[in-house]
């Protein structure tokens, strides 16, 4: 017999929540550990957009940034080049200004901000590759355009990735 515990009420509503957000955790759980655990990844990939118009528009340049091949590369080799953030950004099918946005590249070892007002940051080289030597990478964008919230996971593109995906025939 297995011991558990009851976190029910005698509100249904209250019951809802509790399950709503017992069920989202898992999900985003599971959509990150995918993500981390693709062929030959190297790196967790997560790109959190806020400041969208709406949902819509923050999803799909959460995906454009996480999907970019550009991108991918650039976090591999530790390179903290917003250029290819912003262009994955512009190609969105989004309602977005990419012009008035902030970008920035977190992990463990800190925030580096790389985009502001229309403009790469100055950085610290030697800062850029603390940060992004780790193996979850946060890209932090702020549209400036609303309220809404998009999230995104991927992960890098490696030498790995493009063996195994190279080797074999279908």
């Amino acid at each position: 017999m297995t011991q558990g515990f009851d976190v029910t009420t005698d509100d249904p509503k209250t019951d809802y929540e509790i399950i709503y957000k017992a069920l989202w955790l898992v999900l985003v759980n599971f959509a990150r550990m995918l993500a981390a655990d693709g062929e030959g990844a190297g790196k967790l990939l997560t790109c959190e957009v806020t400041g969208a118009v709406d949902w819509e528009n923050g999803i799909k340049v959460a995906k454009s940034v996480i999907n970019s091949p550009l991108v991918k590369c650039a976090m591999f080799g530790q390179d903290a080049n917003c250029g290819r953030i912003m262009c994955a950004m512009g190609y969105a099918d989004a309602e977005a200004d990419v012009n008035k946005a902030d970008i920035d590249l977190c992990s463990v070892a800190g925030t580096m901000p790389a985009y502001r007002d229309g403009f790469a940051v100055t950085f610290d080289e030697d800062f850029a590759q603390q940060v992004l030597k780790e193996e979850e990478i946060i890209i932090k964008i702020h549209l400036y355009d609303g309220d809404a919230k998009a999230t995104a996971w991927g992960c890098d593109l490696t030498y790995d990735y493009v063996k195994i995906n190279g080797d074999y025939r279908s």
